[in-house]
């Protein structure tokens, strides 16, 4: 839904126009000797006319510099957009760091570690088979493996292992 207020251009064209051919008329008018009432009425035709494109121009002035102040927001909202995903994959690179550290410190074998990292990330079993292309057996085997390694019951208890130092005391 456009607002009526826009400043469309075309009515400016012709808001302008109008300005200057009652201006013209209003001239030609005086010179020729129009009566008083015909030029006060053609003066107030044109005062509303320079008003209506007056306010026509102020609003598109108004839009452009809107339109800037939009793409200056943008653009900062991009920089710390760019800062905060450079900070986010220093951070979690780190934390994939210390959770394979942790991996290797439990001794998984390299498929239990890459099951661990899906099982973290919140694959299904069925989904981490496919993934692997292997059995869904062999994944709920290497599943219960890394429970039993970690001395963890669950999938939440390995996710919660790690979370809990990142995350506030409640």
């Amino acid at each position: 839904m456009t607002d009526i207020r826009e400043a469309n251009p075309m009515v400016l064209v012709l808001s302008g126009t109008f300005v200057v051919l009652v201006g013209l008329d209003l001239v030609s008018d005086y010179l020729e000797g129009g009566t008083g009432t015909h030029l006060i009425l053609e003066g107030l035709l044109l005062a509303l006319s320079g008003a209506v494109f007056g306010g026509g121009v102020r609003q598109l002035l108004q839009a452009r510099q809107k339109i800037e102040s939009l793409k200056s927001d943008v653009e900062k909202l991009n920089e710390e957009k760019e800062k905060w995903k450079g900070e986010t994959h220093q951070l979690l690179a780190g934390l994939s760091v210390k959770i394979e550290n942790q991996f290797a410190y439990w001794k998984l074998t390299p498929a239990e570690t890459e099951v661990g990292f899906l099982l973290l990330k919140g694959f299904s079993l069925k989904e981490i088979a496919d993934t692997r292309s292997t059995k869904l057996k062999t994944v709920q085997q290497q599943s219960q493996s890394i429970y039993q390694k970690t001395s963890l019951a669950s999938r939440s208890e390995l996710a919660a292992f790690f979370l809990e130092d990142l995350l506030p005391p409640a």
